[in-house]
């Protein structure tokens, strides 16, 4: 049975394949079964690197279990060069299981849906321009909806003794 999986791309090293664009369009090749894309956007690192990052999502059709998939997406990132360091630290190309099509997976490797990926613009901002109407199986939210609240501006607080009588 063929399965979708929302995968998200991103690199702020220079590779064998050239900056991290490049970098991020190699590894699209390299995954195959790639259903849609979206572009590519530019994005502030978090944590301690100062390298901006190039992120995508590729909406990817494949017949692997998410154990499978990870091991797959865990090679290519051997293969580009990436290697163990700090947490946030530069990479050459990350991929990350965001969504995938079965719902909702839990082992000691890995977690789907992604845990952090409803807080991370650099991850919805792309899935929203190719799969915007998918839930996430644990808010029922869409990623449309899930986008729209982190850019959503928070209400200004009222100054005191506004809208009170005389």
């Amino acid at each position: 049975m063929t399965s979708s999986y929302a995968i998200a791309f991103g690199s702020n090293r220079r590779g064998r394949h050239g900056g991290p664009a490049d970098e991020v369009r190699a590894a699209l090749a390299a995954v195959g079964g790639v259903v849609a894309v979206s572009s590519l956007i530019v994005t502030a690192p978090l944590g301690p690197s100062s390298r901006r990052f190039a992120n995508a999502a590729a909406l990817v059709a494949s017949e692997e279990l998410p154990p499978a998939m990870l091991a797959r997406l865990k090679a290519i990132e051997v293969d580009f060069g990436r290697r163990p360091g700090r947490r946030w630290g530069e990479r050459v190309i990350d991929l990350d299981i965001a969504l995938w099509s079965g719902g909702i997976w839990a082992d000691d490797r890995l977690t789907i849906p992604h845990p952090a990926f409803r807080d991370r613009r650099f991850v919805l901002d792309p899935l929203a321009q190719i799969v915007s109407g998918w839930r996430d199986p644990l808010t029922g939210l869409t990623i449309r909806q899930l986008a729209a609240r982190l850019t959503r501006r928070a209400p200004r607080p009222t100054p005191r003794g506004a809208g009170r009588g005389p």
